[in-house]
């Protein structure tokens, strides 16, 4: 059974829990998505699902791409994304995958872009310790040293230094399952997911 889904991030909330226990949770519209294409191992070299989600204009959709989803008779959707699976001959094009799929599971992965953070120096980056702070000093938030002499006399590869912060792909595991609710098609997992709001995840049974 595909226990993978593609999900929004709506935001973070809290519920009560056990024992009179406030839980902090992110809510996640998760599906419903439509078998889009089946790849079998005869025919692709492997099995796999290809999934769509979210809403798109058949106006904003060029020719090939509808006659791909035609071919399946799918509306059109912004997102594609193809799962792997051992055994893909339960599923035909047009299925829909939903939120239900996760009710019995207690423990998920998400997957997604981490939030961009722009340039960054290294003590924001990588936690840098930085220099002195006194007025005498002249090394407060700089790398330091990162060259070297005659040999190689050149900067390694690798060297954590200033540059680009977040916008990383990013996977969270074992996040708790609180609840699923498919009559909404959302699903509540305890903790923090990748992304600000309205960001795409990928959502993934553990076992």
């Amino acid at each position: 059974m595909c226990k993978t889904i593609i999900g929004k991030k709506i935001g973070m909330t809290q519920v009560w829990g056990e024992g009179d226990k406030l839980t902090p949770v992110t809510v996640i519209e998760a599906g419903p998505c439509p078998i889009v294409q089946i790849k079998t191992a005869e025919k692709d070299g492997y099995n796999a699902l290809q999934i769509g989600f979210g809403a798109k204009k058949e106006k904003q959709v060029n020719k090939p791409t509808a006659g791909h989803f035609k071919a399946s008779k799918v509306d059109p959707t912004r997102i594609l994304e193809e799962v792997r699976l051992d055994d893909v001959s339960d599923y035909k094009l047009g299925d829909q995958i939903t939120v239900e799929a996760l009710a019995e599971t207690k423990e998920v992965n998400v997957s997604g872009v981490s939030k961009g953070k722009g340039f960054a120096g290294v003590m924001r980056r990588y936690n840098f310790g930085g220099g002195p702070g006194g007025h005498g000093h002249h090394f407060h938030r700089a790398p330091g040293s990162v060259g070297m002499c005659a040999t190689p006399s050149r900067v390694l590869k690798g060297l954590r230094l200033p540059g680009h912060m977040g916008c990383d792909n990013v996977t969270v595991r074992n996040l708790e399952v609180v609840r699923v609710e498919p009559e909404q098609n959302l699903i509540l997992v305890k903790g923090a997911v990748p992304g600000g709001k309205n960001a795409l995840v990928t959502i993934t049974a553990t076992a």
